[in-house]
């Protein structure tokens, strides 16, 4: 059973500038345009749109067996990672609400498919997360006292709670190495956006959490008390704290925090070094229903719809927002898990209940094709 079925039962083009600069400093809004990719062209054999020269594969469906693995129900948050000898995994939670967790597909350097295995087990309703610059991924469980669980893609070391990081409901993850931290992002209609100090970095055992205030553009840091929430919510403990109508995705790149609010659509756009959060996109077509997102090589930031028209919409550097693929015939699903492969040439998401509507319906894809590249020089992190 998954949350909801649970609940109803009781980027850079020449002469532009990245994501991360000044483009971006004074306030600019997103507004919708032509996609740098052009139009989306009819659904292939999967069902999903793309544009011209691009192309779709099914990588996993739920219940099926990838290698001696049966993938899990209501894939959810996604990424990817090295595994040294030129292949790449993808991990995937599991927003069940019994039986959740986190599982991964593992491939070659070809992108074959190689099998594979769960990394986190015993873990409830885990819905979106985020990766380290160290090679391991946080999943974070979206229940009242859900928690963050750090996970090794490669599955050689158990997975560790870390339960200094906040017990709320826990969406996404961000890691911002020049600062440190991590941000993490709130599902709940008053919920609040989070930023968590290691003390010993990047030791994530123990540090300090801290919660958004302050008003308009206007940004502050204040502490809250007891992570733990023993007698009262995170969000609740804070006078002035903040509040966000449903968090969602979480991306952090050059100096940018870039989350989503399902209830008010929007993109938000926090600038780190300016102290300064801004909308970059407040809703409407061709962008609704936010929710995970992920940058890519280009600075382009690609945003999944929850619901809407089940579409990933590209956000560039260049101030428009414009689909840039559509899964047609699932009407009753979302799509989750965004995450590029470490060369940044293949994009992967889910379909989290498919055609079916149900957890049990989930269908996991990847897109291959003449993604946009950078010119710098500098990695994400």
């Amino acid at each position: 059973m998954d949350r909801r079925d649970f609940l109803r039962a009781g980027v850079v083009a020449a002469g532009a500038t990245a994501l991360g600069g000044s483009l971006w400093r004074d306030g600019f809004a997103a507004v919708a345009g032509d996609s740098p990719y052009g139009p989306l062209r009819a659904a292939d054999g999967n069902g999903v749109r793309l544009p011209e020269r691009f192309r779709s594969r099914v990588v996993a469906r739920t219940g099926q067996r990838v290698g001696t693995y049966t993938w899990h129900g209501a894939p959810d948050g996604g990424a990817c990672f090295s595994t040294g000898d030129g292949g790449w995994v993808y991990a995937s939670n599991s927003e069940l609400v019994s039986g959740g967790g986190a599982g991964v597909v593992r491939f070659d350097s070809e992108g074959r498919i190689l099998g594979g295995r769960r990394i986190l087990s015993g873990t409830s309703s885990n819905c979106a997360g985020g990766a380290t610059p160290w090679g391991t991924w946080l999943s974070c469980e979206e229940t009242a006292r859900g928690r963050v669980w750090e996970c090794d893609p490669t599955g050689s070391r158990a997975a560790v709670v870390r339960p200094a990081m906040g017990r709320f409901v826990h969406e996404a993850a961000a890691v911002d190495t020049a600062r440190q931290v991590v941000y993490l992002t709130e599902d709940a209609t008053d919920g609040c956006f989070y930023r968590f100090r290691p003390t010993r970095w990047p030791d994530l055992s123990a540090g300090v959490l801290e919660v958004m205030a302050g008003s308009g553009t206007g940004v502050a840091w204040l502490r809250v008390p007891d992570p733990s929430a023993a007698s009262t919510p995170t969000r609740m403990q804070v006078p002035g704290a903040r509040v966000f109508r449903g968090g969602e995705g979480c991306w952090w790149a050059r100096g940018v925090c870039w989350f989503t609010t399902k209830g008010d659509g929007r993109v938000w756009r926090y600038d780190v070094t300016a102290g300064r959060l801004d909308v970059a996109w407040s809703g409407g077509q061709p962008l609704t229903g936010v929710d995970n997102v992920v940058g890519s090589r280009s600075d382009d930031l690609f945003v999944a719809e929850d619901g809407g028209d089940m579409q990933v919409c590209v956000l560039t550097p260049e101030g428009t927002v414009a689909p840039f693929l559509q899964v047609v015939g699932h009407d009753g699903s979302e799509i989750t898990g965004p995450a590029f492969s470490p060369d940044g040439t293949r994009l992967y998401f889910s379909s989290q209940r498919g055609t079916t509507g149900r957890s049990t319906g989930g269908v996991t894809f990847e897109v291959r094709g003449p993604f946009r590249k950078s010119t710098r020089k500098v990695p994400w992190y």
